[in-house]
């Protein structure tokens, strides 16, 4: 099959059968299909990047606005996961173009969009080692300055992580391997990678590929990112001190005796995450990072573990607290508004 057109309307009728099959995670029925595209001639690579991918978007979307539940969410997404690995054992492709690590570091569960990375490169001829999730980089670094790469993807999708990313980057670096980055992590644009000095983001496996395409690139001297300002760093260490905060504040405003709808049923590990992204956010020094997640949590029913008010009692809790801390309070207040704007 090789004409455009006729390749689109197949991927368009395809992408409906596909949907309904995830949204029954019916397992054979979603790989059956992606397997018959190959066998009628559609290239691997435009059924990973056209169908597979946008599907797991969907997937995601549909998690987002509360209309699949979690378990659904997770059984669509174990299905995908299977379906790119039926495929990768159809492909077959010489390797002829070296060697790839490619990893989500400590701390990342999304493991799928690097496997897509990962399925591409190997379709093109390079030979991929994938190491999945939550891989520590105590453990990644050990594995590169043994085995050699020619390079290594790491992703990150949650910049929350911005900052334990920043620092394996350097790592990886710091053993002569060439490294590029991608992810949703990074900001739609790549510019918190960018505000940390890694020029080698690349927005999709495509331009993975490309960019490890280029021998220059390859053979170029690749310094590691620069350092970030100690006082963008030390409002890490007060993780627990600012938790601790946060929940008595809510505890106050929300006491269990008047408990109704409106109370936020928030735990150490929502807080926590809420304050990971505001550590993330002034580290790159971009409020907007924070504004952009508490909107995001806020137009989200999904994700809404804690509701607006208490997403701004925990603001202001924080504004008490970092009165010493004017770089936090700007990021605060990005938040604040961000919260008016609903």
């Amino acid at each position: 099959m090789t004409d455009t057109v006729r390749v689109a309307d197949v991927l368009a009728t395809s992408r409906v059968e596909l949907m309904s099959a995830l949204a029954e995670a019916d397992e054979r029925g979603a790989v059956d299909l992606v397997l018959d595209l190959l066998d009628a001639g559609v290239p691997a690579e435009t059924v990973l990047l056209e169908l597979v991918a946008p599907a797991q978007a969907e997937i995601g979307r549909l998690w987002q606005a509360d209309r699949w539940g979690v378990a659904q969410e997770h059984a669509a997404t174990a299905v995908v996961e299977q379906v790119v690995a039926a495929m990768g054992g159809r492909v077959t492709t010489a390797r002829t173009r070296g060697h790839v690590v490619v990893a989500c570091l400590e701390g990342e569960r999304h493991a799928l969009p690097p496997r897509l990375v990962a399925e591409v490169l190997r379709g093109r001829g390079w030979r991929v080692t994938f190491l999945g999730a939550g891989v520590p980089v105590a453990h990644l670094v050990p594995y590169l300055c043994e085995h050699r790469p020619d390079a290594v993807a790491l992703s990150c999708t949650l910049a929350s992580n911005l900052p334990q990313v920043h620092q394996a980057i350097t790592a990886c670096r710091d053993t002569g391997t060439p490294v590029l980055v991608g992810g949703r992590g990074f900001g739609a644009d790549g510019r918190w990678a960018r505000a940390l000095g890694v020029e080698t983001w690349v927005p999709d496996a495509v331009a993975a590929a490309d960019l490890l395409d280029r021998p220059a690139w390859r053979g170029a001297a690749h310094p590691a990112p620069r350092p970030v300002d100690p006082r963008r760093t030390a409002l890490l260490a007060r993780r627990a001190e600012l938790v601790e905060v946060a929940a008595a504040a809510l505890d106050e405003r929300f006491p269990p005796a008047r408990a109704d709808e409106r109370q936020p049923d928030a735990t150490a590990e929502e807080i926590g995450e809420l304050f990971d992204f505001l550590a993330a956010s002034v580290y790159v020094d971009d409020p907007g990072l924070f504004g952009e997640f508490v909107s995001w949590t806020a137009a989200a029913p999904a994700a809404r573990r804690l509701p607006p008010a208490g997403t701004r009692v925990v603001v202001d809790a924080w504004e008490r607290v970092l009165a010493d801390h004017p770089g936090a309070l700007r990021h605060l207040d990005c938040g604040r508004r961000a919260l008016a704007g609903r």
